[in-house]
């Protein structure tokens, strides 16, 4: 387990923890203040936003035919994705209990931040909104099927870089039979890096 491929999955690990930290520098560089679930921005970067903000004429008049025209396109995918919230939160809300898995936190993938954005006007703001909700249920789904795939499968592929997400460092070199039959059990419960009110439950 403890090959070169894990070292370079810990390497990635500390820095997405870097990147998280230069991102948060950047509210002292673009004045604003993180509370909670708002965002506060200074009077005077306020006032410079609304002045950068184009009317909803002016940015339909911008906006090219064929941008237009495909517009309803992109907002069909929403029924698939909504779709992929509902089917994945019922699955792991029944499922992952009885398979002793810890459940995927939702709230951790969906950040709604951009509509304090005063230089977007409403339909930026609502394509962005559109984004932030695609982009986090898809990411909330992948680490459901991670955690399956950890429970019934962990074995690595032999060659897919695209496929590695937050379990795949648990799981056993791609051939190695033994390893696999030794450590497939200890392996299905092995979430102690994540912080879940369902690991503490099975400690007591």
């Amino acid at each position: 387990m403890n090959s070169k491929l894990d070292a370079i999955l810990d390497q990635i690990h500390r820095l997405e923890k870097e990147l998280i930290r230069e991102i948060q520098n950047k509210e002292t560089e673009f004045c604003y203040k993180v509370h909670d679930k708002t965002v506060e921005f200074t009077e005077a970067a306020r006032i410079k936003h609304k002045q950068l903000r184009l009317s909803i004429h002016r940015y339909l008049l911008n906006s090219s035919l064929p941008v237009i025209l495909t517009a309803p396109v992109i907002w069909m995918c929403l029924i698939p994705i909504v779709l992929v919230d509902v089917i994945g939160s019922f699955y792991q809300a029944v499922c992952f209990p009885i398979y002793g898995i810890p459940k995927v936190h939702r709230s951790e993938y969906l950040a709604f931040d951009r509509h304090h954005l005063t230089y977007l006007n409403f339909i930026e703001k609502l394509n962005c909104e559109y984004c932030a909700y695609g982009n986090g249920i898809l990411a909330y789904f992948t680490e459901i099927v991670a955690r399956t795939e950890q429970h019934w499968c962990p074995i690595k592929h032999a060659k897919c870089v695209k496929c590695i997400h937050s379990r795949y460092k648990n799981f056993v070199d791609f051939g190695d039979a033994e390893e696999y039959r030794h450590h497939v059990e200890e392996i299905r419960r092995a979430y102690q890096d994540i912080d879940s009110p369902e690991i503490e439950a099975t400690k007591t």
